[in-house]
């Protein structure tokens, strides 16, 4: 299935959506204080920030938990390392604008001043995600790659790389000080991006049980 196949498939289940939601047989009313919002408004707010968050934790969860290390563990290292440095970018910016609309639409939802102390800590959760993406995309992936490319040109001079698995980079580490000292240095870096995305996946997270509280069935 091509692209645009696959879009005009979503936009088809979104209107469907739109057309059977509870909004348009008039059956909601407002909650938590946003009777000044326009119907419609809130209906749009609410949607973006639900397909957001959505998306931001599917992406998360199946990057984080599933697929990287799927990858990891059938691909040759040095394929894997490549794939990654085109995948991580793309995958910080993708969940840094979730996180983005996700904050704008709660915000604009629950107004710090009169919001309520629930309200500012999800709007925290919220803002801390987008932090640590932002973090990841601007500081913490550049150095990554940077630091992959040069780790993976000492590998090439010693004829490895090509395999699956860690096992002969860590022994020619025990007899090569140049690469055993990059690779710390990888580790320490990719550690700290690691961490970063924890915290952000664990922020979502905290968000998540907030809107399972809001689902009425």
């Amino acid at each position: 299935m091509g692209w645009m196949s696959r879009f005009l498939a979503a936009v088809t289940f979104l209107a469907v959506g739109v057309i059977f939601s509870p909004e348009t047989f008039g059956s909601t009313s407002p909650q938590d204080g946003q009777q000044h919002h326009h119907p419609k408004l809130l209906s749009f707010l609410k949607l973006a920030h639900l397909l957001c968050f959505s998306t931001a934790w599917g992406a998360a969860l199946w990057v984080t938990f599933i697929g990287g290390i799927i990858m990891f563990k059938n691909l040759p290292r040095h394929q894997f390392g490549n794939l990654q440095s085109k995948m991580f970018p793309a995958y910080f910016s993708m969940v840094g604008v979730c996180c983005a609309v996700c904050v704008a639409s709660f915000a604009y939802l629950h107004p710090w001043k009169t919001a309520s102390m629930a309200h500012k800590y999800q709007l925290g959760f919220l803002l801390a995600a987008f932090a640590f993406n932002l973090t990841n995309l601007l500081v913490f992936t550049p150095m990554t790659i940077e630091m992959m490319k040069q780790r993976h040109k000492i590998e090439r001079e010693a004829q490895i790389g090509e395999e699956v698995g860690w096992t002969k980079n860590q022994e020619v580490a025990k007899v090569n000080p140049k690469l055993a000292a990059m690779n710390k240095k990888f580790g320490m870096i990719h550690g700290l991006s690691s961490l970063a995305n924890i915290m952000s996946f664990g922020s979502l997270a905290m968000h998540s049980w907030y809107l399972s509280g809001k689902i009425n069935f």
